[in-house]
């Protein structure tokens, strides 16, 4: 079929936005929650940025997919998925998944991260836990902040005497006082509090999880990076990290690299 003169000229038109379309996403920025070690946390010589286990993920998987990112501070948690929302900034590094949500992120699977919640008990305790069953008729406590699965939380709404408090600090101070039984805390975030709280040989996290939500990568629907080649290529690093224990090996990192920063002086923590 014979080009029109003017649709020949469209086309040709088209051509450099095309072109431009193709390489649009040379540089991604990232956030995440900015209190969450040793996941993610503030750096503190450079608090516009976050470290962390994910950040060293994402940083190595950028660096694969030969696309620059910034990992910045975007507020507390829900502003930094305002700012995702908006698409002011592309991913969100880790979001739980939440159905409300897929109007506005598009979640790659599998998870960048998948959470043991543990049973934390003091040392002197009798509790024996192997299932959540174990748990009805004790008192226990949990962060608000905790993003558990759905069906744990429908679980523990039903049938658990949980108390929810503003965040992990007044929780682990509650199990030390005698005031719960125990609490629901994540492996490495429950290590990296008992550690900066100095009562890291007053408790016992009971191995078995009884929950564990995945934190996914959620890009953002208004984001420019956002196209179909840029998914698909974090779909597959994902499921490449899921069995290869690099973001073990980097949470293990990072436990040790925010034990070390709570041990500086104060005033060395900031420049």
């Amino acid at each position: 079929m014979e080009l029109r003169p003017w649709a020949l000229l469209l086309s040709l038109l088209l051509l450099p936005s095309l072109a431009l379309a193709a390489g649009k996403c040379e540089r991604l920025v990232i956030t995440g929650s900015p209190d969450a070690p040793p996941l993610l946390w503030r750096d503190p010589q450079d608090p516009t940025h976050l470290i962390g286990a994910t950040a060293d993920v994402l940083q190595q998987v950028a660096k694969d997919l030969g696309v620059k990112i910034d990992l910045l501070y975007g507020g507390t948690r829900s502003l930094a998925l305002d700012e995702v929302r908006s698409g002011r900034m592309d991913i969100l590094a880790d979001a739980p998944l939440n159905l409300g949500e897929l109007d506005n992120l598009d979640y790659i699977h599998p998870a960048l991260v998948q959470t043991d919640y543990l049973v934390w008990t003091r040392k002197d305790s009798t509790l024996a836990y192997a299932t959540a069953g174990d748990l009805q008729g004790l008192k226990g406590a949990v962060s608000e902040r905790a993003r558990l699965t759905p069906a744990f939380d429908t679980f523990a709404t039903q049938h658990l005497n949980l108390q929810r408090l503003p965040t992990l600090t007044p929780v682990f101070q509650k199990l030390l006082l005698g005031e719960v039984d125990y609490v629901l805390a994540g492996r490495y975030s429950g290590m990296a509090l008992a550690q900066t709280l100095g009562m890291s040989n007053d408790l016992i996290a009971h191995d078995t999880p009884i929950d564990q939500p995945g934190l996914y990568l959620a890009i953002s629907h208004n984001s420019a990076c956002n196209d179909p080649w840029l998914r698909g290529q974090l779909a597959k690093k994902m499921t490449e990290l899921a069995g290869s224990g690099v973001a073990q090996a980097a949470l293990q990192r990072n436990l040790e690299r925010w034990k070390a920063q709570l041990q500086q002086p104060v005033g060395t923590q900031t420049k």
